[in-house]
């Protein structure tokens, strides 16, 4: 719809996917549409040209661009999902930026964007849509989490952080909410193969070089955890998998320079 709306045309169930240009948010939304839904798909940046192949698959596809930094961004996103007049079956609050270097190197406003994308944007969104999932008793959330949620993560320290307190919002939205039939799952994945790595600035790291999994795979697992009720998924590999489980038993302070070795600047030395 790029920020036009026109009315619906289709009875199938409607999904937003926030973070949808590239990466994971794309993936996410290639197979809700092969699933059976409908799409308003969000980022930064236009989509137009994501609406052809999306449709291919049968989808009615709207597009919305919008900063999720902003509650002005939000509420715009919100306001036109509104305007559409469907219920949203499935939203996937994917958005989410990162940023590598040391803390105290990294400008204030790049580590407070981080903040104000991956914390204050979800809990602002997820605020408008499960109020209305609530009160109709019915619709599921997927939030992208990630693995760096349960570690401390130097030369990553603010997004680390950013996902700890995703991932504990999305624990504590699942018990608050058990007693009704809305769905919420934390997808948790290691580091996967889009963008997140350069946009970080963290191309010439251990991690941004290492293995990365496949976003369509991340996506299917995350997807599949979502419509089977599950509260979490590590995705997608076995790696993130025995990550996740290895970071329940070791202690902060090996966690924390595991993440250092993976994430520090080979310039750092």
């Amino acid at each position: 719809m790029s920020n036009d709306t026109p009315a619906p045309t289709s009875d199938r169930p409607f999904a937003l996917v926030t973070g949808a240009s590239s990466g994971i948010g794309l993936e996410l939304a290639r197979q809700l549409a092969g699933r059976g839904h409908d799409l308003l798909i969000t980022a930064e940046v236009p989509l137009d040209d994501r609406v052809e192949e999306l449709a291919a698959l049968g989808a009615e596809v709207h597009t919305f661009v919008a900063d999720l930094r902003t509650g002005t961004g939000v509420e715009s996103l919100y306001a036109a999902t509104v305007a559409l007049g469907r219920p949203l079956a499935v939203v996937a609050l994917n958005a989410g930026i990162g940023r590598g270097g040391a803390f105290v190197d990294n400008s204030l406003d790049d580590e407070l964007d981080v903040i104000r994308l991956n914390v204050l944007g979800t809990v602002h969104l997820a605020k408008l849509v499960l109020d209305d999932m609530v009160l109709a008793n019915t619709g599921r959330v997927l939030v992208t989490s990630s693995i760096a949620s349960e570690l401390p993560g130097p030369f990553m320290t603010v997004y680390n952080a950013s996902k700890s307190f995703v991932q504990s919002f999305t624990e504590a939205l699942q018990s608050e909410l058990a007693e009704t039939d809305v769905v919420i799952t934390a997808l948790m994945p290691g580091p996967t193969d889009t963008a997140f790595f350069a946009r970080a600035g963290m191309d010439d790291t251990l991690m941004g070089e290492g293995p990365q999994d496949d976003p369509a795979e991340v996506a299917r697992q995350g997807l599949d955890a979502l419509m089977a009720g599950k509260a979490k998924v590590a995705a997608s590999s076995p790696g993130p998998k025995a990550s996740a489980l290895v970071a329940g038993v070791l202690p902060d302070k090996v966690k924390a320079l595991l993440n250092k070795v993976a994430a520090k600047p080979r310039d750092e030395g």
